[in-house]
């Protein structure tokens, strides 16, 4: 199947009050484990790459990029590429040219008039490329995340939405990046106001935390994509720590690696199947 955008998968998804799950990848079999857990649901779904994941790549983008648009090609349901979590202007720059739709520009650790400054640079420039563009703006990473003044301000987020030209935000309202334990409580009043604030969809990042509950809420009350990378890392792990305690002289990584890429697969499908209540 062609390559999607994702503007496009966030704007159907929103105009059904519904979500779109985006997933980071890192590896070869994160990508598989994506598609194949889409497939299997029978839903679009989005292959995200963020800036750390090409810092791991020896700073090339191009490998995964293209692997990941080689498997978008040839999967069963429609699948788009969104580079992440981009604070590198030169890497925001190679985005078009890699295949990717969307980029989500990350200045959000800067106070608010840098960050509406630099987000508003990098959404003209992605614009004029073609590409649909995401920001951030509120403190969602660390601990922090739950510091006073670390939410995301409604009134703030409608200046900032007008301000910048974003096309999508990023919204802090409790979730926190790269936790391993589901206990994550939103603040489903402040999302509320959010969404009536600002007329671009919401997005959720540091979804790996957030108990089911909390996630099928939060869709309902405005978000339209929802970040997950985490539990992805987390069932990879997992199972590569088991298959290797269970055979401990194994030396093939096939095996490891393929017991890998089915639990990250399952927890794709698990994923999926919860955010778009299919």
């Amino acid at each position: 199947m062609p390559l999607t955008t994702t503007g496009e998968l966030v704007t159907r998804a929103r105009a059904a009050r519904t979500a779109v799950p985006a997933f980071n990848i890192i590896t070869l079999e994160h990508i598989e484990a994506v598609v194949t857990g889409a497939e299997t649901v029978g839903a679009p779904v989005v292959l995200q790459v963020s800036e750390n994941a090409v810092r791991f790549r020896s700073g090339r983008l191009l490998p995964l990029a293209r692997a990941a648009a080689t498997a978008a090609e040839r999967a069963a349901v429609p699948v788009a590429l969104h580079l992440d979590h981009v604070r590198s202007d030169p890497l925001l720059r190679q985005a078009a040219d890699a295949g990717f739709s969307s980029v989500m520009y990350d200045a959000s650790p800067l106070p608010y008039d840098e960050n509406l400054a630099t987000t508003r640079a990098a959404a003209d420039w992605a614009h004029s490329q073609g590409l649909w563009i995401e920001g951030e703006l509120g403190e969602i990473g660390g601990k922090g995340a739950h510091a006073p003044g670390a939410r995301t301000d409604p009134a703030e987020a409608q200046a900032f939405v007008t301000g910048s030209g974003v096309d999508a935000l990023a919204v802090a309202i409790g979730s926190v990046h790269a936790m391993t334990t589901r206990t994550a409580a939103l603040d489903h009043a402040l999302l509320a106001r959010l969404a009536a604030a600002v007329d671009v969809p919401l997005v959720l990042h540091g979804s790996s935390g957030v108990p089911d509950g909390e996630l099928t809420a939060a869709v309902a009350g405005g978000i339209a994509k929802v970040n997950i990378g985490t539990a992805l890392n987390q069932a990879m792990t997992d199972a590569i720590r088991e298959y290797l305690d269970d055979r401990p002289t194994a030396v093939d990584s096939r095996g490891y690696l393929g017991v890998a890429r089915q639990a990250m697969a399952s927890t794709v499908e698990r994923t999926v199947r919860l955010i778009r209540c299919v």
